[in-house]
């Protein structure tokens, strides 16, 4: 994952010998994603006329900061299936059955990360693959650095926000119905939105 300073947008620091901000170079190191203050959400258009969203409440990952070369930064995110809100308990039974993400027979969702780059400034993208139901396929994550700071209780934290957008029949998720006024109940197009704080590992 990229990683990047609102105080040093000129400073990138590369392999090639661009100098390193000190600030940045600090941030290098691993960070375990803290569930508490994270959140992975999704929006789907329903009915043709309005958004539906939810979020997985139970994941984990940790992240790789490289700040001397941000494109050496990596990010892994194990989400459980089973925990996903939409705030209605029968659409989630629904999400979780065999019609959508059959949560029984593929519990997890992954992401691996498999490149970074920056954009500029606190805009950095990553690209990594993303399975569902046992399908792997890449996407590709705009994400913003939102700074860095100790806690009360003395964690170093960093976070981030990101956004990406995928269509759920590229991993097999085709449930639908059609509206007696032409289009579907469930969008093919998906919006996934991340709200990340991660805590420095020790």
């Amino acid at each position: 994952m990229g990683l990047f300073s609102r105080t040093s947008n000129t400073a990138t620091a590369t392999r090639t010998g661009t100098a390193v901000d000190p600030a940045l170079a600090a941030l290098t190191g691993t960070y375990t994603i803290d569930p508490a203050h994270s959140t992975l959400g999704f929006t789907a258009r329903h009915a043709m006329v309005t958004n539906v969203r939810g979020a997985f409440a139970d994941h984990e990952g940790s992240l790789v900061l490289d700040g001397s070369d941000p494109s050496a930064s990596s990010a892994s995110i194990d989400v459980r299936i089973a925990s996903v809100d939409t705030g209605n308990a029968d659409r989630d039974a629904h999400l979780r059955g065999a019609d959508f993400f059959d949560a029984e027979a593929f519990p997890l969702m992954t992401f691996r990360s498999t490149a970074a780059e920056a954009l500029g400034g606190d805009d950095y993208r990553i690209t990594g693959d993303l399975t569902i139901k046992g399908v792997t396929r890449q996407v590709a994550i705009d994400l913003e650095f939102n700074g860095a700071a100790k806690d009360p209780f003395g964690n170093e934290r960093v976070g981030f926000e990101g956004k990406a957008e995928i269509l759920r029949s590229d991993w097999g998720l085709t449930w639908n119905a059609a509206l007696e006024t032409g289009g579907v109940l469930v969008s093919d197009k998906i919006k996934l939105t991340f709200e990340i704080s991660a805590i420095r590992t020790a």
